[in-house]
């Protein structure tokens, strides 16, 4: 889950990807390790690698399969706990490739196993199908969960599997099939216009074509894989293990300590109260080793002024109360909650802290989000101008072939200017290794009908509203995918919130119930951002089929299987996962969760916006979020019109207000201050040994995240089989005897 700034903190099925202090950086360190002198076309062939006549292997399509359905549990685990979300590229190019090699040793002789030559194209393949596997867990980290906090659903999500899988299925294959297009015109007839580099995409292929490099590129690999392999399985084992002993394994409350320590009398569990705590977290260390330093600090420094300044004020002045959990024990009497969402707008309510900060966290994504969106409509322009040039060239050809050769001169004219022959970028691939248009296009037309037909008959959602829908997807790729090839970020969530914003207004209109327009507020704000979210990951795989030049007729076949699997996937594992953690959908109900779902808070908050005339905002909260959404508005304008050129080497001191929302949204500190520890580590590890931190720490981090995304997983089946921690485990360490 990744949003319109340098280093974003991802929500709402954004991706999180490594970044450099600019793109820029990026691009001269590929380009003085790989000696490339132009980043717009394939890269140069590898001495002495066998030329690879079908890439498209069986075991390379397994393969990638198995690595991006890791990924995929992987996100639906970490976004529910924080809103992030990762890619499957790398992780399938490194993998994969240590996979592969792996097969060729242990089953050389065997045909479609490891008898044939593996080579780097192959390698993109793997990829290409874990892309597609990883995909689509945005939806269920977001809009789906917050259907089931409004009551939109059934009680159950089992009972909804097979509307879930419906909704998948239009979300993923428009994805699929819109991204074909969309490589043609970001990858081949823009790229060198608008500078897109595709920063993660392009580093992606030159770690695959460095590790089929003859000579120390296997053992260079080698050295990655294992690192990664190790960092994936203590971070697994960690988190297994730490469900049977929390409190001394995972969550260190070192302010409950000292309150023990102190015979229960003294200050320190005040701290403890506001969720001040050590939480060893390896998704997150790693996750923060990937975000960058600017991001790391402005996550922190937001935790710290909800959490530990401006939180503590507002109780302080009895604006919020918290509720005391154990009033009964005199030890832990003065043990409070200061997240709890119940009784909300009932007659003497008072807000909790937590609800308090929810709207101006919200209000900060969205404004912020926003003001990204309306500076880069250049890039809607340009597709704008793109389609009526190459429509006007296709008519006219149509034309001349019926008139032997005599097409209209207006049509000719516009069909010729299409394209500036001075940043054109030549496509390796020949007509024959294209994906047909009669294919995609064939295949948006279905997808769009069964979006009207399933948007109607499953959620009362009118023909007219799914289409809008489904070109607001079309709108949102476009922006994801531009600021994806410019900055490495994905702006999901000013999608997200756009499109929620747009059919809340037409909802309004047409006298909706309450309920009817929350459900087509978040089904069409689901429909357009994951639509959105699945092209910008697809296309980001073709880039890197481009510079590899692998046939993207194969790599959407890949694609296009992993997607499959990706349908069932995914469904199935948020089924497990609200069924080992019902908190989730029904956070009224319990004053602790395992997950905080920030990216579900957000969704449910600004659909019940948008809906619900009397959602009861308070109103210091409402001024603070007015002032706050100015001042992340003013920001983008500073950094666009004052800090360019020559200062924009001051744009790594301005906050990221994204993670300062998700800080705000997120009731604990724990991720921004394992957040902020990776990023520390990065940090210091690039300036002291950068050539080692440039070998492993992608490696490493993206372990580090998998393990635990796959532990949890685990969890939630220990949960289900009712052999879990809460059971068999201890709670050692932890206030009151509970973690």
């Amino acid at each position: 889950m990744s949003d319109a700034e340098d280093k974003a903190v991802p929500i709402g099925g954004g991706h999180a990807v490594p970044t450099r202090e600019s793109q820029d950086e990026k691009a001269e360190i590929l380009v003085q390790e790989e000696e490339i002198l132009d980043l717009f076309k394939p890269l140069p062939p590898l001495e002495g690698v066998l030329d690879e006549p079908n890439p498209l292997t069986f075991r390379a399509v397994i393969v990638g399969i198995l690595l991006g359905s890791l990924v995929n549990a992987s996100n639906v685990y970490l976004g529910l706990k924080t809103g992030f979300t990762f890619g499957a590229s790398m992780m399938g190019a490194i993998f994969g490739f240590g996979a592969v090699k792996i097969l060729q040793k242990v089953a050389p002789g065997i045909p479609f196993v490891g008898l044939e030559h593996f080579g780097p194209q192959e390698n993109s393949i793997i990829q290409a199908a874990a892309t597609g596997a990883g995909g689509m867990s945005g939806l269920f980290v977001a809009a789906l969960p917050a259907m089931y906090q409004l009551h939109l659903m059934s009680e159950n999500p089992k009972d909804d599997f097979k509307r879930i899988l419906t909704l998948t299925l239009v979300c993923s294959t428009f994805g699929l099939f819109f991204a074909v297009p969309l490589r043609k015109f970001f990858i081949v007839n823009v790229a060198r216009e608008l500078r897109l580099i595709f920063p993660s995409p392009t580093a992606t292929a030159v770690a695959i074509r460095s590790m089929h490099a003859v000579g120390t590129g296997a053992a260079e690999a080698m050295k990655k894989i294992k690192a990664l392999g190790i960092a994936f399985a203590v971070a697994l084992i960690q988190r297994v293990a730490s469900y049977y002993a929390i409190g001394i394994l995972y969550d260190w409350h070192i302010f409950t300590w000292f309150f023990i320590w102190g015979n229960y009398n003294n200050w320190a569990l005040n701290i403890e109260n506001w969720g001040w705590m050590i939480e060893w977290t390896p998704a997150f260390i790693g996750s923060g080793m990937l975000v960058g330093i600017n991001t790391g600090v402005s996550m922190f420094l937001g935790s710290f002024f909800a959490w530990g300044f401006l939180g503590p004020i507002l109780v302080h002045y009895n604006i919020c109360i918290g509720k005391k959990l154990l009033p009964d024990d005199p030890k832990w009497d003065g043990y409070v909650s200061f997240y709890s969402l119940s009784n909300i707008g009932k007659e003497g309510w008072v807000p909790s802290p937590r609800y308090w900060f929810l709207w101006p966290g919200v209000m900060v994504l969205i404004c912020y989000s926003m003001a990204e969106f309306f500076v880069h409509w250049k890039v809607l322009y340009y597709g704008l101008k793109y389609a009526w040039h190459s429509s006007a060239a296709g008519i006219n050809e149509f034309i001349a072939k019926r008139r032997q050769g005599n097409g209209v001169a207006f049509l000719e004219k516009q069909g010729r200017g299409k394209l500036d022959e001075d940043n054109l970028v030549e496509d390796f691939a020949t007509p024959d290794q294209q994906v047909p248009t009669l294919l995609w296009t064939i295949g948006v037309v279905i997808v769009v009908v069964a979006t009207c037909i399933i948007g109607e008959l499953q959620f009362d959602m009118n023909a007219g509203l799914a289409i809008l829908a489904s070109i607001f997807a079309v709108i949102f790729a476009f922006l994801s995918i531009h600021g994806a090839g410019v900055t490495d970020i994905t702006p999901l969530t000013a999608s997200a919130k756009a499109s929620q914003l747009v059919f809340g207004g037409i909802t309004t209109g047409q006298g909706l119930s309450v309920t009817d327009a929350q459900t087509v507020n978040l089904i069409a704000g689901g429909i357009a951002s994951g639509g959105a979210d699945m092209s910008c990951s697809l296309v980001s795989d073709f880039r890197v089929g481009f510079l590899l030049r692998t046939p993207p007729k194969l790599q959407f076949f890949a694609q296009a299987v992993g997607t499959l699997v990706a349908m069932f996937l995914a469904p199935g594992i948020f089924v497990l996962f609200m069924a080992a953690y019902p908190c989730v959908i029904n956070p009224d109900d319990y004053d602790h969760c395992a997950f905080s779902a920030p990216s579900v808070s957000a969704w449910r908050a600004v659909a019940e916006a948008v809906t619900n005339p009397n959602v009861p905002i308070p109103l210091s909260s409402g001024i603070f979020a007015i002032v706050l959404g100015v001042v992340a508005i003013g920001q983008v304008i500073l950094k666009r019109m004052v800090l360019f050129g020559d200062r924009e080497k001051y744009r790594i001191w301005l906050p990221n207000w994204m993670a300062i929302g998700v800080a705000f949204v997120i009731p604990q500190t724990v991720y921004s201050t394992a957040t902020l520890t990776g990023a520390l580590i990065a940090h210091f590890w690039v300036k002291r040994w950068p050539a080692n931190f440039d070998r492993y720490c992608f490696a490493i981090a993206a372990g580090l995240i998998a393990g635990e995304g796959l532990g949890g997983v685990v969890g939630a089946a220990l949960q289900l089989g009712g052999v879990s921690g809460d059971v068999y485990g201890t709670q050692i360490a932890c206030p009151a005897d509970s973690c």
